[in-house]
């Protein structure tokens, strides 16, 4: 596929977002849809209430949009499954962020939907993701990057699937914490799986919309770096967690998505031990999880923060590559 198609679909969505956003801001502000800011986070982040929040509808449409008119120029007017299913599970985990977001700001409950209603959502979500792959045949083997060794799961690929949606998820949703943090750190990893299907895929639908989702980041980030202006909320945590599992799934990079993805693994991880260390020794590991408010605690400044954690995701996205595309 020619990369020119690639440079149109991320500037087109880049500019959408651009021009949404100085539009939907000030709706947001206007309907009263600010971040309520948790008391048991990090003080200084109380000056950050009342900043417009659900930004994320911007970025989910700006990428539906994007992504609608470039796959159907690839197709020659015809979209292909691989497409939709990338649609139907941003839209789907946006759907689950949206509500979630709405009792919050809306009906001032600030831990929105229970875990219980989340997971719900998120299994059934990634239940039909499941059946829709099984009915084009999807093979149900994964690879080690860098190598022809495969593994065979069989139903057990259901489990990883599964696994995969919802764990990646609230993954991308723990990261999203400070300004520009999650924008920065997504945009890099979509755009590694972006490269990588471009180059190594005969069909340009996965690499279309991976970077018509860092097209998206990139123009919500104008408006998302410190000091935001903007958040994203878990419309677009959520939906970008999702997404970003079902590109590994569908371009069979499954395993590479935990290199690629290594912020969002940290993160997380952050956020088990602690919580381990805390309920086994009564003790904490880091001052406050995830790790990004440990480092504020220590000192950092935010923007010190986000940009040695954009740093650490471009090795790690550097990481991947080379390992799917030389050790191959």
């Amino acid at each position: 596929m020619n990369i020119t198609v690639l440079l149109i679909t991320l500037a087109i969505a880049f500019l959408i977002t651009v021009l949404l956003s100085p539009i939907m801001i000030p709706f947001l502000r206007r309907l009263k849809f600010g971040q309520s800011i948790r008391e048991e986070g990090p003080k200084s982040h109380m000056k950050k209430t009342g900043t417009p929040t659900m930004g994320g509808v911007m970025i989910v449409a700006s990428i539906i949009i994007t992504t609608l008119i470039m796959g159907s120029k690839l197709g020659n007017g015809s979209i292909g499954y691989e497409t939709w299913l990338l649609v139907f599970v941003l839209v789907g985990y946006g759907l689950i962020g949206f509500l979630d977001d709405f009792i919050k700001v809306v009906l001032k409950r600030n831990l929105g939907l229970t875990s219980k209603q989340k997971m719900v959502g998120q299994l059934i979500i990634a239940f039909i993701f499941y059946f829709i792959l099984r009915s084009q045949d999807f093979p149900t083997y994964i690879q080690i990057p860098g190598t022809s060794v495969q593994f065979e799961l069989g139903w057990g690929y259901a489990i990883l699937i599964i696994f995969m949606l919802v764990g990646a998820s609230n993954a991308v949703n723990l990261t999203d914490g400070l300004d520009g943090l999650l924008a920065g750190t997504a945009a890099i990893a979509f755009g590694a799986f972006g490269i990588l299907t471009w180059y190594l895929l005969p069909n340009g639908e996965i690499a279309v919309f991976s970077l018509a989702v860092v097209g998206a980041l990139l123009g919500f980030l104008v408006f998302n770096a410190h000091p935001a202006k903007v958040f994203m909320g878990d419309t677009g945590s959520l939906a970008l967690g999702a997404a970003i599992a079902a590109i590994a799934i569908l371009a069979k990079m499954e395993i590479l998505l935990v290199i690629i993805g290594g912020i969002f693994v940290i993160e997380t991880l952050s956020v088990i031990i602690q919580v381990i260390s805390f309920k086994t020794t009564g003790k904490r590991v880091f001052k406050m999880s995830p790790l990004h408010h440990h480092y504020e605690l220590v000192g950092w400044s935010e923007w010190r923060v986000v940009t040695t954690f954009w740093l650490i995701g471009l090795l790690f996205a550097a990481l991947g590559i080379y390992i799917e595309v030389w050790l191959s």
